[in-house]
C-alpha cells in the first residue's frame, strides 16, 4: 500500500466535524465534489468504505481508526513546530476530550487549569454520559475520554481515576410537598425528577434497585447539565442524583437535603487515551489522575 496521503483523510475528518459535505468544502474551501471525490480516492486506495453516507455521515470502523491516527499526527506535528520555527505564531494545540457533565462541574477545569496556564492548549470539550463517552474516543473524535467502563478500547489504555458519590436530594420544599409521608413508589410515581438528557440512567437505576419502579414510570425534566439539576433541585421544582462534590455546601445549610439519608450511588470514573501519547496528552494525563485522586473518593 502506499503511503497515507493526509490531505485526503483531512477531508474525511471535515466531514465527520462538520457533519456534512457541503460545510466541509466551506472548511477547506474547496468543492463539494472535491471533497467527495478525495474521500473516493482514499477509500480506493484503502480497498474499502471509509464513511456511512447517512445524516449526518458517520465513519466506519476503519475510517474511525484512520480518523484517531490523523488527530494523533496532527497534535505531534503542532508540538513539533515550535522546535522547528523561528516564529510559531503564538498557535494553540487543540485537544478534544470526551468527557462527562459532573466531571466538568466539579474537578476536571481545577485538574487542568495549571497546565492550560502553563501551555498553549486549546481545549475542545464534548460532553456526554460516562457511559458513551468511549463510543467519541472510538470514533477517533478526541483524544481522550472519561468513561465509567474500565476496560480500554483497541490500541488504548486506561487509569482508574476515583468514584463519584450521588445523593439524591431535594429543597425541604419539595419534600414537604411530595414526601410528607415518607418515599415509596407512590409518592415517587407522582413526584418530578430531572436527569441530564433521555441516556442518563443514574436516578432510573437508583429507582429500580431500590423501589422497583421500571423506566418510564415518574415524571422527569431533561436539562442538559449538571448546573440545572442543581438549580431545579434547590428551586424546589423537582428531585435528583447530584455528586456530593458540587453540593456539599447546600447540604450543609439546609437549603437540599437527602430524600433517603444513607443510601447513595457510587460510580467509578476511568481515564481513557491512546497507547503513544503525545507530549502534551502525557501532560494531560498526569495532571486528570493526580488531581483526581486528590478529590474523588478512592
Amino acid at each position: 500500500m502506499n503511503n497515507l496521503d493526509y490531505r485526503l483523510i483531512a477531508a474525511l475528518d471535515a466531514v465527520i466535524n462538520k457533519r456534512s459535505f457541503e460545510r466541509a468544502a466551506e472548511q477547506l474551501c474547496i468543492t463539494q465534489s472535491a471533497v467527495s471525490q478525495r474521500i473516493r480516492q482514499l477509500e480506493k486506495q484503502l480497498g474499502q468504505p471509509l464513511l456511512v453516507r447517512s445524516q449526518p455521515p458517520q465513519p466506519t470502523k476503519t475510517g474511525q481508526r484512520l480518523l484517531a491516527l490523523f488527530r494523533r499526527v496532527q497534535l505531534l506535528e503542532k508540538e513539533a513546530m515550535p522546535e522547528l520555527q523561528t516564529d510559531n505564531n503564538g498557535q494553540y494545540l487543540p485537544l478534544a476530550l470526551a468527557v462527562n457533565p459532573d466531571s466538568l462541574a466539579t474537578w476536571l477545569l481545577p485538574a487542568l487549569a495549571p497546565l492550560l496556564r502553563e501551555e498553549p492548549i486549546e481545549l475542545d470539550i464534548r460532553l456526554a454520559d460516562e457511559s458513551r463517552t468511549l463510543d467519541l474516543l472510538r470514533r477517533g473524535e478526541v483524544l481522550g475520554a472519561i468513561s465509567s467502563e474500565p476496560s480500554p478500547v483497541s490500541g488504548c489504555i486506561a487509569d482508574r481515576l476515583g468514584r463519584i458519590e450521588y445523593v439524591c436530594v431535594a429543597s425541604p420544599y419539595f419534600v414537604e410537598r411530595y414526601f410528607k409521608n415518607g418515599v415509596d413508589r407512590e409518592s415517587l410515581m407522582t413526584a418530578p425528577a430531572t436527569a441530564f438528557d433521555h441516556f442518563d440512567d443514574l436516578h432510573q437505576r437508583y429507582l429500580e434497585t431500590h423501589f422497583d419502579l421500571p423506566p418510564g414510570e415518574v415524571p422527569c425534566h431533561i436539562v442538559g447539565t449538571s448546573e440545572a439539576i442543581v438549580s431545579l433541585a434547590a428551586n424546589g421544582v423537582a428531585y435528583g442524583m447530584i455528586p456530593d462534590l458540587m453540593i456539599r455546601d447546600k447540604l450543609a445549610s439546609g437549603e437540599l437535603t437527602e430524600i433517603i439519608p444513607n443510601i447513595r450511588h457510587n460510580r467509578v470514573l476511568f481515564w481513557h487515551r491512546w497507547a503513544l501519547e503525545s507530549g502534551v496528552m502525557k501532560q494531560v494525563s498526569e495532571y486528570l489522575i493526580r488531581h483526581a485522586k486528590e478529590q474523588l473518593l478512592p
